[in-house]
């Protein structure tokens, strides 16, 4: 019992979740940076890590099935979810890239969780729904001051997280994203080609990677990592 209370009161605090409770619709008035973080935090990092283990989980057994020169119609369909036709491309999309770039995505695209897209519609990363077949939310500006931006809707955070990297897994947009976050760990590496996610291009990937480095959010790649087998 001794080493349970323990480890939640470590999550807890890791989370930020030991002091307030806080909900996704409701933003607190004249929060203080601090405050704004910790909310975020709270909201957010137990999400993308509980998403990130089980999409890490799966990439560990679809790899080691493939490398034993087998196949399963649960890859056979992932191959097809994913539009690839070699095993090497299949665990290329597969492979989550580290919690700690996901987490500075997320603070950088919802404004540390108080943009009106995250707290109405649950939309952590910026997400465009290219189609009114989805449940969506109209942008207040519009693009070019004609043309209105639709945003998705979803259900839950979880359901955002699920999405987009299911999105940075099949989108042609981030070959090169993919190519170099199966051969590596570094989220400074892997950022650098994360210049397609935003207009600002390279300016993108510099203040993803300071906002990681600023905020010591490599701990969240640290925990994964303890936590394996």
């Amino acid at each position: 019992m001794k080493f349970l209370l323990i480890g939640v009161f470590f999550a807890l605090t890791l989370f930020g979740a030991d002091t307030k409770q806080y909900q996704v619709n409701e933003v607190p008035k004249h929060m203080s940076v601090k405050e704004k973080k910790e909310r975020f935090f709270s909201l957010v990092a137990p999400v993308v890590m509980k998403v990130h283990k089980e999409l890490e989980q799966r990439f560990d057994d679809v790899n080691k099935t493939l490398s034993e020169g087998k196949t399963t119609p649960q890859i056979k369909r992932l191959k097809q979810i994913y539009k690839v036709k070699t095993d090497q491309e299949l665990l290329m999309a597969l492979k989550p890239h580290p919690a700690s770039i996901t987490i500075a995505q997320a603070a950088m695209e919802s404004a540390w969780g108080t943009s009106r897209f995250f707290v109405e519609a649950n939309n952590i990363f910026g997400v465009w729904a290219k189609t009114d077949k989805v449940p969506r939310i109209a942008a207040s500006v519009k693009r070019g001051g004609k043309h209105t931006i639709w945003l998705r809707k979803y259900d839950t955070l979880e359901a955002a997280v699920r999405s987009y990297y299911g999105m940075m897994g099949r989108n042609p947009v981030f070959k090169e994203f993919r190519e170099v976050r199966y051969k590596t760990e570094n989220p400074y590496e892997i950022v650098k080609k994360l210049d397609k996610y935003s207009e600002m291009g390279e300016a993108y990937t510099k203040e993803i990677a300071s906002v990681i480095r600023y905020n010591k959010l490599q701990r969240y790649d640290q925990d994964m990592n303890t936590s394996k087998p």
